[in-house]
């Protein structure tokens, strides 16, 4: 029997053309916005910050942050100099004022964020002024002297998203079918990436002391299996179609809202715990923290991917299951379609 279907309208190259334009257009508008809003519109805010003075001192200083930055900060007294040290090195507090009859002392933190501790700086400069004494600055955490910046932790958002995603391809592509090697090779790259990173950060860039070689190489690894095993499971799980979404979504969501440099306190309201919720961002804390503070303050950040690897290890071996579950369904859905097929 032959076709005499009517073959299907096709557009005009002009139109193609056209919708080709305006869609790769919106989507540059949209990726500019990812990366680039989030700094535009990033500041102080509710950063935790310690006090010491009497208690008149104190609400004046508070009612003026109130008046000059709402929301930037949110203060907190602590009984003695000693007392607001040990707070910013546990991570409790980013920084603080220390106010006596010898004057005002400022103390920072620049490991936490550059960002952040040059803020409160400014700000604790500002109010000495105001109250007629000198400020002293204190950096209690500080940045190493190879790197006063933090560049290198600061940086570490787009190797982490690269370290996750590319490892889920190329073992895949490699040795197809051979779970078992894939799986290893995922595991064994996050290990030997995170020793990597480590020694780089510490010999190359002078980031860290070799003291947090080991701390620092664990959270990389566990940074990278957050993001390469979710991928390889979902790709076990729905194909290239899971995969590509969830690493357009690392990609394209979780690098630009990680605030690795700044902290995610810097962020616009919402996209700093979007950003943490993610591997890149959880895996940026809990870098600066091993680096810097012991670990202090990072154990919500370990918590989080540690269950991103769970998850994805769990897709990884719910995979085989699902597969055959829509080989199945499809196997159904063909041999009911033949009847009507004959008809």
């Amino acid at each position: 029997m032959s076709d005499t279907s009517a073959p299907k309208p096709r557009l005009h190259p002009g139109f193609l053309w056209g919708g080709l334009i305006i869609g790769l257009s919106a989507i540059l508008i949209g990726l500019l916005s990812l990366f680039i809003l989030p700094s535009l519109h990033s500041g102080a805010r509710d950063v935790a910050l310690g006090i010491v003075a009497e208690q008149q001192t104190t609400d004046t200083i508070e009612q003026t942050l109130t008046a000059e930055a709402p929301d930037a900060f949110d203060l907190a007294s602590y009984g003695s100099a000693d007392d607001l040290a040990r707070a910013i090195e546990e991570r409790e507090v980013s920084g603080g004022f220390v106010i006596d009859a010898s004057g005002m002392q400022v103390l920072t933190a620049s490991a936490g964020s550059t960002a952040v501790s040059a803020t409160i700086s400014a700000t604790g400069t500002a109010i000495a002024a105001n109250l007629g004494v000198e400020a002293q600055v204190t950096d209690v955490v500080p940045l190493p002297d190879a790197d006063p910046s933090g560049v290198g932790i600061g940086g570490l958002a787009f190797p982490l998203v690269f370290g996750g995603i590319v490892p889920a391809v190329a073992f895949r592509s490699l040795l197809p079918g051979r779970r078992a090697w894939i799986l290893s090779g995922l595991l064994g790259f996050s290990a030997v990436g995170g020793l990597i990173v480590a020694g780089v950060l510490a010999f190359i860039f002078g980031s860290i002391a070799t003291s947090a070689i080991v701390p620092v190489a664990g959270g990389v690894a566990l940074g990278i299996a957050a993001l390469a095993l979710p991928l390889a499971g979902l790709f076990e799980c729905f194909g290239g179609k899971g995969f590509t979404i969830a690493a357009m979504l690392m990609m394209f969501v979780g690098n630009p809202f990680a605030g690795i440099s700044t902290g995610a306190q810097w962020l616009p309201a919402g996209v700093g715990l979007i950003g943490q919720l993610l591997p890149p961002g959880a895996a940026g804390t809990l870098v600066r923290s091993l680096a810097y503070f012991g670990g202090a303050g990072g154990g919500a950040a370990a918590l989080t991917l540690s269950i991103w690897v769970i998850a994805g290890l769990a897709l990884w071996f719910a995979g085989p299951a699902i597969r055959r579950a829509k080989a199945t369904a499809a196997v159904i859905e063909a041999d009911a379609a033949e009847p009507v097929a004959a008809a």
